[in-house]
């Protein structure tokens, strides 16, 4: 009997470790499939973070593309708008000139007209001016004219005139 109950021993020992090894079999197998499930999510989160990246990279080197493009266009507005600017300079200088000619030749033409006239007549009428405009006709005048008129005009009015024609400069100070 105790061959037997060694037998029954034996063979219930074995079993027992053929059925925990059967267990833990078990356990490796279910663990190694949820291993396998974890390692397949994380192949896919990497798969969509890597798409993701792409499509963001993408997204980006459109959009500097884009700003590059408006940079572009900006500037070359700049340059458009510094052309016209100086195109406008030139153009109010070019007026200018005229301009100046314009009231040059207009004051050379009533200077004319002030010496051809009679040295009374003139002092009449520039008698009623303003002291600052007779002064300025009279500036263009030779100075023999502007000596004639001065005399006959009203000794206050003559020396009016004479004190505003100091602070005029002379033709020739106006060149310089």
């Amino acid at each position: 009997m105790k061959i037997i109950f060694l037998l029954f021993l034996v063979l219930s020992v074995a079993f027992g470790v053929q059925n925990k090894a059967y267990e833990c079999t078990k356990v490796f197998e279910s663990r190694k499939n949820e291993l396998l499930l974890e390692l397949q999510n994380i192949d896919e989160q990497k798969q969509s973070l890597d798409a993701l990246k792409r499509a963001t990279e993408e997204l980006l080197k459109k959009k500097e593309s884009l700003v590059q493009g408006k940079g572009t266009a900006v500037d070359q507005k700049l340059a458009e708008i510094k052309t016209r600017e100086a195109s406008a300079k030139k153009m109010l200088e070019e007026n200018k000139k005229v301009l100046e000619e314009m009231k040059q030749l207009k004051s050379d033409k009533v200077s004319q007209t002030f010496a051809k006239m009679k040295p009374g007549a003139a002092s009449g009428i520039l008698s009623q001016m303003e002291t600052s405009e007779v002064a300025e006709i009279m500036s263009t005048l030779n100075s023999k004219v502007v000596g004639q008129i001065l005399g006959k005009m009203d000794p206050k009015k003559a020396s009016e005139v004479t004190a505003a024609l100091r602070t005029i400069p002379s033709a020739e100070e106006k060149k310089k």
